[in-house]
């Protein structure tokens, strides 16, 4: 055992047990340094404590610990979802981290169809009406949600393409109750005008019901149905109700040959893709939703390169793979609160017990494939294309920021031995004739503004 640590954390260490658990390291001022998951706690803590790790990054860590928890799970799966609850909650100094907790919006269907429709209408009700929205926030039983959609502008594209295929309302409820004629929407055929009782309940909920099909990626029996309801129309010699469907159909097709992949069997599955360079990485998101490309978004994990040598510890384990180590960790963190779709396309294989974690939190049988062929094929080297873009702007912008950095130093006749580490604070005090005296703080650190320290 190491002779730099307090006896008594020796102590710990060696009456640890050989269970499943998770484990935390704090240095002396009560700072989380690092949360890590072992299949056997003793062997594993025991490999930061019997090694001589010198300068590496491991060693910086090991010498500041000065106090650790433990906690024993039952199995390896629980250990891995108990680790990365705590490291998105807790942002320990050498586990990577990814920090955009944002919530990604859905597209809403108000009401969840379960209304009784009234036999006469008189004066149209919004809630025999459901209305298409954006939303970001909770989910909520009394609605129905499609997404999650990867940023707002796939969420209003996928509302414009309801509004010209289906027509269903986007107005709010205040606005539906007051309306005497048919507002520009009707005009321009983007909404059917129940508002003024120009649809009937029945045929405005069968619009709700194909545009449910549509977003949960059924757009075969979807064209079927439209098709069989068409001929149907066309037999009655109801000829003007036959163009109506026969639109409808021709809008419908026009936004599926519009779509970069055609595909009628996968319907939910996320792309993910993990690209390191220059110390950075990019983890890259696509999204298909109802057998649509929903566009991707990236992710800039911190603390990689503090994060990289601190896996694979134990006595004949192989390196992992830096693409893999940040893959793992967008996968344990992300899907934390996140509905997780049951196919992912992955850049990189990963550890199968992850895998099988997420399947038991999320209730939903999840298989991964790395090697995709076809359609599938075309969307992994999609994500792969825009992870490295995105990361190759990233370098050029910190770059750039490194260059300011270094001209602000110079200007202020600086000489810091690391300019990573140059911390600038800036004070602005403002009074009205002596009165009412005004401050505030403005912090310069790591080549750029701090936003989350301004006071």
């Amino acid at each position: 055992m190491s002779n730099t640590h307090d006896e008594a954390l020796l102590a710990q260490v060696a009456a640890l047990p050989a269970l499943p658990g998770v484990y935390r390291y704090f240095d002396a001022q009560e700072q989380l340094l690092y949360v890590g998951k072992a299949l056997n706690l003793k062997r594993r803590v025991s490999s930061y404590f019997q090694k001589d790790h010198g300068g590496t990054r491991i060693g910086h860590m090991v010498s500041k610990i000065t106090r650790m928890e433990t906690t024993v799970v039952r199995s390896e799966a629980e250990a891995l979802l108990l680790e990365n609850n705590l490291i998105k909650t807790l942002h320990p100094r050498f586990n990577i981290l990814f920090r955009d907790d944002k919530s990604y919006p859905y597209l809403k269907l108000t009401g969840n169809g379960r209304v009784a429709l009234p036999a006469v209408v008189k004066t149209p009700e919004a809630q025999h009406y459901p209305r298409v929205a954006y939303y970001r926030g909770a989910v909520e039983k009394k609605h129905r949600y499609f997404g999650p959609f990867p940023s707002a502008w796939a969420v209003k594209e996928s509302i414009q393409l309801i509004q010209k295929v289906f027509r269903l309302r986007t107005c709010e409820d205040t606005v539906f109750a007051n309306r005497t004629r048919p507002c520009l929407l009707f005009q321009i055929k983007r909404c059917s005008g129940p508002c003024v009782n120009l649809i009937s309940p029945e045929d405005y909920k069968a619009d709700v019901q194909h545009a449910e099909q549509f977003l949960r990626g059924e757009t075969q029996a979807l064209m079927r149905e439209m098709e069989a309801r068409m001929m149907q129309h066309a037999d009655k010699l109801e000829f003007e109700l036959a163009a109506e469907v026969r639109n409808q159909l021709t809008a419908l097709s026009r936004v599926l040959h519009q779509q970069s992949v055609d595909t009628a069997v996968d319907t939910d599955a996320d792309i993910l893709v993990a690209k390191v360079q220059g110390g950075r990485a990019c983890v890259n998101l696509a999204m298909v939703r109802g057998g649509r490309h929903l566009g991707d978004r990236p992710y800039f994990p911190v603390h990689v390169q503090d994060a990289q040598d601190l896996l694979g510890l134990e006595e004949g384990e192989a390196p992992i793979p830096v693409e893999v180590q940040v893959l793992e960790a967008f996968l344990a963190q992300h899907y934390i609160g996140v509905p997780v779709p049951p196919l992912l396309i992955l850049s990189a294989a990963v550890d199968k017990a992850l895998i099988a974690a997420l399947s038991a939190q999320s209730g939903v049988k999840i298989s991964t494939v790395k090697n995709p062929r076809e359609h599938r094929r075309v969307w992994l080297e999609m994500a792969e294309k825009n992870a490295e873009l995105q990361l190759a702007r990233l370098l050029a912008e910190e770059g750039s920021q490194q260059a300011r950095t270094r001209a602000l130093a110079e200007a202020l006749d600086l000489a810091p031995d690391d300019l990573d580490q140059l911390h600038i604070e800036c004070f602005d005090i403002s009074h009205t004739a002596g009165e009412n005296t005004q401050a505030s703080c403005v912090v310069f650190r790591q080549h750029k503004m701090q936003s989350s320290d301004y006071r």
